[in-house]
């Protein structure tokens, strides 16, 4: 790719930037939210339209004007929220508009399982053809994408974020996928964040700056604190300065919780624990321990079979979302695009939607732009949202970071007794991460209690005061987390006793 420019409006995303990868390797794309990387490999894919600027394939000039012509090109994508039909089985979203086909237009399914099934061994991705994706852990639905990708005869592949969805020994086994599809000859490039990642898998690594090339290496010369320096653009200091904690009262209370799933499975087995004001308590666990309907019930959003939740002393389960916002909780959901974000309004509008009502925002009805789009521009320069002076910017304009700050900036903005607070890095570039662990520990010292729930086992063990290990729904152990180890409590998550 050679001189690629791109602007949205009146926002110059990518200026004169150059990209080359060479076969059979495993390349990095580095950058801060915002920083032109996914729009860039978009270009690359057909998804937008370079204002200028040449893509050469094999050293053939190229133009590729949608995903069909990028396929073509053996070029493919996955993407950080994948693109797959929830209630369609794995076979049926790997063949979508690539039908292998008998007499009569009949779909030939026995013949594209079987060519699934050899792809799935020939590169490692095994999968149950005939589960329905909605069924999966999102783990295995990454499969499916990389498989769909090889399947239409992918020799690149783009993956957008890779392992921000995948559990530590998913992200073990996908490495090792990784590396056996460049030494078959496949060529990988990886838009990330996560520079121990970078250094354990990639070859080389591309640093883009505020839409600008700063530089290429061969990722073998460089420290991970000299990617993250030249990735920011200053010297960047690793790790998180608090004092200890000061817990007070209690303000969260679960009780001999029993929680099960749409088909009735029990998720969540008598739980029970408590976080107090000034406080900041994880909870660790691989994914699908019971997590999710964990938060859901304290938030109102699943019914619970038994036991008591309190907040601030009283009762709130299997009452509403409007009372549990009521009652002083707040929350950064999983999925900043499905459950935090309302991707067709603006970002002002995203700021305001639990506060809108009510001077100076709004009277008899109508609402005050003028005053909405001052708060919202206050929010996103204290939080660092970028573009600058994006209020009035629709949110799903902004790069996955960034709408991750918005919905942050709302939460926290809202003075809760209690944040709750379900993977709030997932996706976030290195200072990023450092800011909202920042913010937490801020919450925390205002007296606020904290509640994070964290597939990152260095998350919980930088953050957390306390640690509840989740596992098969139950509650293995409650931990100091300045007197445990990542040892003992990677055997917790797995099962194992406490030492």
């Amino acid at each position: 790719m050679v001189g690629i420019q791109k602007s949205f409006g009146r926002h110059h995303v990518l200026k004169n930037i150059d990209f080359s990868v060479e076969k059979g390797t495993i390349h990095a794309l580095l950058g801060e939210n915002g920083a032109g990387k996914s729009t860039l490999m978009n270009i690359l894919y057909g998804l937008h339209k370079q204002d200028s600027g040449d893509i050469f394939i094999n050293g053939e000039l190229v133009e590729i004007k949608s995903p069909k012509v990028a396929i073509e090109h053996k070029i493919g994508m996955v993407h950080q929220h994948f693109m797959l039909v929830p209630t369609f089985t794995v076979a049926q979203n790997i063949m979508l508009g690539s039908e292998l086909t008998k007499g009569l237009g009949i779909v030939d399914f026995k013949k594209a399982n079987r060519e699934i099934s050899r792809l799935s061994e020939e590169y490692g991705q095994t999968v149950n053809t005939k589960k329905k994706i909605e069924d999966m852990a999102v783990g295995m639905q990454q499969r499916v994408e990389i498989l769909k990708a090889l399947y239409r005869g992918a020799e690149t592949l783009i993956l957008d974020e890779p392992t921000a969805v995948l559990t530590p020994q998913e992200i073990k086994k996908f490495i090792e996928n990784m590396r056996n599809l460049a030494r078959s000859g496949k060529t990988i490039i990886m838009i990330t964040h996560k520079l121990n990642e970078v250094k354990q898998m990639c070859d080389y690594c591309t640093v883009i700056r505020r839409g600008e090339n700063v530089v290429t290496v061969h990722v073998d010369d460089y420290s991970e604190q000299q990617l993250a320096s030249m990735m920011v653009g200053k010297e960047l200091t690793f790790g998180i300065e608090k004092k200890p904690a000061n817990p007070k009262e209690i303000k969260l209370e679960v009780q001999n919780l029993l929680v099960s799933d749409d088909r009735g499975v029990k998720r969540v087995d008598g739980v029970s624990f408590e976080v107090r004001a000034g406080e900041i308590l994880g909870i660790a666990g691989v994914d699908e321990n019971g997590q999710q309907e964990l938060v859901e019930a304290i938030t109102c959003l699943r019914k619970v079979t038994s036991g008591r939740i309190k907040i601030n002393g009283k009762e709130i389960q299997n009452t509403s979302i409007a009372n549990v916002i009521k009652s002083g909780i707040a929350t950064i959901p999983e999925d900043r695009q499905k459950s935090g974000l309302v991707m067709t309004f603006s970002v002002a509008e995203n700021i305001l939607l639990k506060g809108y009502k009510g001077r100076p925002f709004s009277k008899y009805g109508r609402m005050n732009k003028s005053e909405i789009n001052k708060f919202a521009s206050r929010l996103t320069q204290k939080f660092d949202v970028r573009p600058k002076d994006c209020a009035e910017l629709p949110v799903k304009k902004l790069s996955g970071g960034n709408q991750q700050k918005v919905v942050i900036a709302r939460e926290t903005s809202t003075d809760p007794d209690l944040l709750i607070a379900i993977q709030p890095t997932r996706g976030l570039d290195v200072g990023a991460i450092g800011y909202v662990h920042k913010i937490l520990i801020e919450q925390r010292d205002k007296g606020k209690a904290v509640l994070l729930i964290s597939l990152e086992l260095d998350e919980i063990m930088d953050v957390a005061d306390r640690i509840a290990v989740i596992y098969n729904g139950k509650i293995a152990a409650i931990v100091d987390a300045a007197k445990t180890s990542e040892a003992e409590i990677g055997m917790l998550m797995t099962g194992g006793g406490k030492k």
